[in-house]
């Protein structure tokens, strides 16, 4: 079964199988105009894997896939050299068969952080808006979520979430290749995560309505976004580059967050966790050898940006849907 198959068979009997409809053309599309340069390579290295089972599974405390011994030193050299095909590897980290892919962020940390405050995803319905390469789809997956779907529209995060998924085919976790702009309004997910994703959005507000629009009644969103200092009519809309990102677009207080909200229609909104990003949380490793936070920060006065914003901090928010 391929992985657009597997994909509409665990929608079917859901709240979700209406979605079937505008998927199967919005996925033909994707697959017959995809014209990344690296499409082909990555397509080739995801063959070259060993099909084997993993020996053991472990999603709740860490994203690692064990063998059993069987795999020799030459084999995990050989996975490893593919593996390096599929850099830079932003969000992990992952361990496959004892090689340890460590990538740009500790994303294990984060995930740590938001987990205590958030609704239990036992058998709940979960979207992730802007997954990366998957690894929260897998820890969600970790807390016993029934159905776990993420979106992005980055090609490699795609390859990158096929090389685990390859070792997990019976697992309900699926990667949808398109941005939340390009989903009907299905208002059927019990829990929408959104991390790291507003301050990239034109339209803020907008994207807040996406979400709600994915929610059923009395759904959770799980928003975590950079914020800034201040009171509810603080926002900073930064120039060309923040942090050398040039797709930062608007950089609310916690207050001025709390009311769009609001606005929008959510309720019990509770910010529940602040955190500076620290150069440890997000780092240049052999797995990611580009620039990083540490060269995006004013080398004299680190709570600066190199622009001279604020550097980023981050908060997490929950909200309720009517």
């Amino acid at each position: 079964m391929n992985w657009k198959s597997a994909l509409y068979s665990d929608l079917i009997n859901t709240d979700l199988e209406n979605w079937i409809a505008t998927l199967i053309p919005q996925l033909e599309r994707w697959e017959s105009t995809s014209n990344h340069g690296d499409t082909k390579k990555w397509q080739k290295q995801l063959l070259q894997l060993p099909c084997i089972s993993p020996a053991e599974i472990e999603l709740k405390t860490q994203v690692c896939l064990t063998q059993d011994g069987t795999l020799g030193n030459g084999q995990l050299a050989h996975i490893e050299s593919v593996l390096k095909q599929f850099m830079p590897w932003r969000k992990g980290p992952f361990q496959l068969f004892g090689i340890d892919i460590d990538t740009e962020w500790r994303s294990d940390w984060k995930w740590d952080r938001v987990l205590p405050h958030i609704a239990s995803l036992a058998n709940k319905t979960v979207l992730d808006v802007g997954c990366g390469s998957g690894y929260h789809l897998f820890r969600m997956l970790g807390e016993d979520a029934k159905l776990v779907i993420g979106i992005d529209p980055t090609d490699l995060f795609f390859y990158q979430f096929q090389i685990f998924k390859k070792y997990l085919p019976q697992h309900k976790v699926h990667f949808v290749p398109q941005g939340i702009e390009d989903m009907p309004q299905l208002n059927a997910f019990d829990t929408v995560f959104s991390m790291g994703v507003m301050y990239h959005r034109r339209d803020p507000i907008e994207f807040l309505y996406q979400l709600k629009n994915q929610l059923a009644s009395g759904g959770q969103l799980i928003l975590e976004t950079i914020i800034i200092d201040g009171d509810e009519t603080s926002v900073l809309m930064p120039g060309e580059r923040y942090a050398q990102m040039r797709n930062v677009w608007f950089l609310p207080s916690c207050d001025a967050l709390t009311q769009w909200l609001s606005r929008v229609g959510f309720v019990d909104i509770k910010k529940v966790e602040e955190n500076t990003t620290s150069i440890e949380e997000q780092r240049a490793t052999q797995w990611m050898t580009n620039h990083s936070l540490v060269d995006f920060l004013d080398p004299h006065n680190p709570s600066l940006t190199i622009e001279g914003y604020p550097a980023p901090k981050r908060a997490v928010f929950i909200a309720t849907k009517k």
